[in-house]
């Protein structure tokens, strides 16, 4: 039996983890961590990510645990509406909408398909071979046909595959996320941009809302209260945002930069081993599709790794071929999308949203419309819902 080991406990590293289980392949999983954590955020699984989990059988799983709600759309500061749509719509042109659930939700659907005896936790990767497949940790060395890097945004495997390539580039922009109690507040699914300011609202099962923000600040700064100093930038823009705010608890709001590959990679593989997710092609948070291109990586490196006879370099290759293009196109839509929300220039976000409007009064399903090339994407194998 051909065997893989796989870097990284994260969405994309367990999608390719089960999607090589299922294939009939020997698993490991290696997470430093020491354990999975319930990390306080929420995921967008949107259509495309949907049929390729239905793939590997979770998309009904998914489906079921998560939130989908009638109407989202984008609003401004004010709350006054720019474009909107419906799940409807959405399902009857894409045959999926999107699914809102929580992070850790969605890592017990995986780890529980994977089977927990295959993840190592607490385990360090030191180095990588890529050409002999070895995996070396501070617990011994694992050989592999197949080594999934799946190490995040900073990842070290990249950076030792291709040792010439800058790496992720800070956007400019800072991110904040939590969960908060939604009890008796009316919570519309919505993002609403002001001057180089975004916030976001999505209710999740058993009335949590999940909540993301992001402004223009320089690297690496941090606030004494991250939460005063979200009301302090949102507490004046529409309801439900300062009530939110104010129900947060502090110690639950999540700041982190974010960074994107601003340069793509020349390829994501090199000998034995597969770049997945932010390891492949780290993107701005701006079209919710960061999480789902990860699990496209997963499913289709599954499929292209075939069945268990050991993901040989023609595989890896076609993986890359398979990948490369459509996720460079997202990176970039998603970075286009990001410098529209850091416009602070009073009369450029006037024009800005004027245009937005106007657009959307022309074409009333601008919001689908813009997003039609990635929500239309298929794996390369198809299962039933």
């Amino acid at each position: 039996m051909a065997r893989a080991v796989v870097i990284g406990a994260g969405v994309g590293g367990l999608t390719a983890g089960v999607a090589l289980r299922r294939k009939g392949w020997d698993v490991t999983v290696l997470e430093r961590a020491p354990e999975i954590e319930p990390v306080g955020s929420g995921l967008v699984i949107a259509a495309n990510a949907l049929k390729a989990l239905d793939v590997i059988g979770l998309g009904d799983r998914v489906r079921e645990l998560a939130v989908t709600e009638g109407r989202f759309g984008l609003r401004r500061a004010n709350g006054s509406w720019l474009t909107q749509t419906t799940e409807q719509d959405a399902d009857a042109k894409y045959g999926d909408s999107m699914v809102v659930t929580l992070r850790a939700t969605l890592m017990e659907v995986f780890i529980d398909a994977l089977g927990r005896e295959r993840l190592r936790l607490g385990t360090t990767v030191s180095d990588v071979d890529a050409d002999k497949g070895v995996v070396r940790t501070g617990a011994g060395d694992l050989e592999a046909d197949l080594v999934v890097a799946a190490d995040g945004i900073h990842s070290a495997t990249r950076r030792t595959l291709f040792p010439g390539h800058p790496g992720p580039a800070y956007s400019g922009v800072t991110a904040w996320r939590g969960l908060i109690p939604g009890d008796g507040l009316t919570v519309p699914r919505s993002e609403s941009w002001g001057r180089g300011t975004v916030f976001g609202v999505h209710p999740l099962a058993g009335g949590i809302v999940y909540v993301y923000a992001t402004d223009v600040l320089p690297a690496g700064t941090v606030h004494a209260d991250e939460r005063a100093e979200l009301l302090r930038r949102f507490g004046g823009w529409h309801e439900p945002i300062p009530d939110l705010l104010r129900a947060a608890d502090p110690a639950r709001i999540i700041r982190n930069d974010v960074y994107y590959n601003a340069e793509p990679l020349p390829a994501f593989h090199r000998g034995r081993v597969a770049l997945v997710g932010d390891a492949a092609h780290a993107m701005t948070p701006n079209l919710g599709q960061g999480a789902c291109q990860a699990i496209e990586d997963g499913v289709v490196l599954g499929h292209m790794a075939g069945d268990a006879r050991g993901g040989g370099s023609p595989a890896l290759a076609a993986y890359s071929a398979a990948r490369m293009e459509r996720t460079a196109k997202i990176v970039q839509r998603s970075w286009t999308m990001c410098r529209m929300t850091k416009l602070r220039n009073p009369l450029a976000v006037r024009l800005r949203d004027l245009g937005v409007s106007a657009a959307a009064r022309i074409s009333p399903d601008l919001m689908l419309r813009s997003m039609d090339e990635m929500l239309r994407w298929r794996p390369p194998a198809t299962a039933g819902r």
